[in-house]
């Protein structure tokens, strides 16, 4: 997996709701440089297992879409003398 990148403005945005979260949540303050630290860190470090995850939540989906499609399929396939495999 290549390091994950974000633009500007969604670093931006990210470290905005890191800077909210640890102001409302701890009451603790911490800069803009600090939260863009704490950005890369998740990023790096703990980034893979959410988008691992997020991976394994879509070929779930691609593999019931599927099974759907399959069974669409059977219902509109036409009696003939030949057996399916």
């Amino acid at each position: 997996m290549s390091k994950m990148k974000f633009t500007k403005e969604e670093k931006e945005i990210i470290t905005k709701k890191i800077q909210l979260y640890f102001q409302e949540e701890l009451d603790y303050s911490i800069g803009q440089f600090d939260a863009e630290f704490l950005l890369d860190f998740i990023s790096e470090e703990i980034g893979a297992y959410f988008y691992n995850r997020a991976l394994y939540d879509a070929q779930s989906i691609l593999e019931k879409r599927l099974e759907s499609i399959s069974e669409a399929i059977y219902e509109i396939e036409k009696p003939t003398d030949f057996n399916r495999f």
